[in-house]
């Protein structure tokens, strides 16, 4: 069936049938167990800091964390501009890109982050679990202001 609906899909665009054949054959495949599937998480960001970057976690497992912002920007029928702001929760862990956040991020910034998405779960202090959800940053550009 999977096939059947990945050979559908491929034909109505412009993909000729070698490629066709070849994303259907591979979508279909059964894994291994001995063997790892490849999968894509991947994130990119461009926004603002929202506050100061913190130091969490315990000294075996270090993290630095901080809040970005990004804006989705859209228009009413009526005409009216409305902006929609976004808050995403970042966490650094390589060891010199965490150091480099800590030091050099400031709130307000400009940065871009590339990463992945993770999901996990805290309980607070009744044991009621919360979802929660983060960018796991893989890098951190910095952008400085032209004017100072």
């Amino acid at each position: 069936m999977l096939k059947t609906v990945l050979l559908n899909l491929v034909n109505r665009t412009s993909l000729n049938s070698n490629i066709a054949m070849q994303v259907a054959r591979y979508a279909t495949q059964q894994v291994e167990p001995s063997r790892m599937e490849k999968t894509i998480n991947t994130v990119t960001l461009l926004g603002r800091a929202g506050a100061e970057p913190q130091k969490r976690g315990t000294e075996e497992h270090p993290v630095v964390t901080f809040s970005l912002a990004t804006h989705t920007n859209y228009k009413y029928d009526t005409g009216e501009f409305v902006q929609r702001t976004d808050w995403h929760r970042i966490c650094v862990f390589k060891p010199s890109l965490r150091d480099t956040v800590y030091t050099y991020l400031k709130k307000g910034q400009r940065v871009y982050v590339s990463g992945r998405l993770t999901y996990g779960e805290v309980k607070d202090e009744d044991g009621n679990a919360r979802a929660t959800t983060a960018i796991v940053a893989d890098d951190v550009i910095f952008f400085h202001s032209s004017s100072s």
